[in-house]
């Protein structure tokens, strides 16, 4: 009798983990360029709002660029939206902080090469007249 009960509950176990079947759902990523107003500091506020965007469900990955006040997420479109993302900004440090809305302005990112083409460049002018980003004119001479 213990033997049939251990053979029956057996059979059920492995019934029940081949009828299960997962399905993968297929990533619909989207871009989207918030203008978020209220950040003061890079440290405290674009970090924390780049920190929990990285961590809600669906966002793929998030920039948030203090000195242009954008930020560029990548989302899965099937988990998330746009509406979603704004309205999650907004309610950031209680929701008095900080406002979101969609911009068509995409913030810049320096990439490392062209960092360090500036600041080893021998000629600075040169470099400053070559590179537009702000981030390397911020270590021009």
């Amino acid at each position: 009798m213990k033997t049939q009960k251990i053979f029956t509950a057996i059979a059920i176990a492995c019934f029940i983990l081949t009828s299960c079947k997962t399905e993968k759902k297929e990533v619909k990523n989207e871009n989207v360029s918030l203008a978020i107003s209220g950040m003061t500091c890079e440290i405290g506020c674009a970090k924390t709002i780049q920190s929990k965007l990285s961590k809600k469900e669906g966002v793929i990955d998030a920039k948030v660029i203090f000195t242009d006040s954008i930020a560029n997420i990548q989302f899965d479109a099937n988990t998330t939206s746009k509406k979603d993302l704004i309205a999650f900004v907004d309610g950031i440090a209680g929701g008095e902080m900080y406002s979101a809305s969609e911009t068509t302005k995409k913030a810049h990112a320096c990439s490392e090469a062209c960092k360090e083409k500036c600041e080893t460049s021998t000629d600075k002018k040169e470099c400053k007249e070559d590179c537009t980003m702000d981030c390397c004119n911020d270590k021009k001479a």
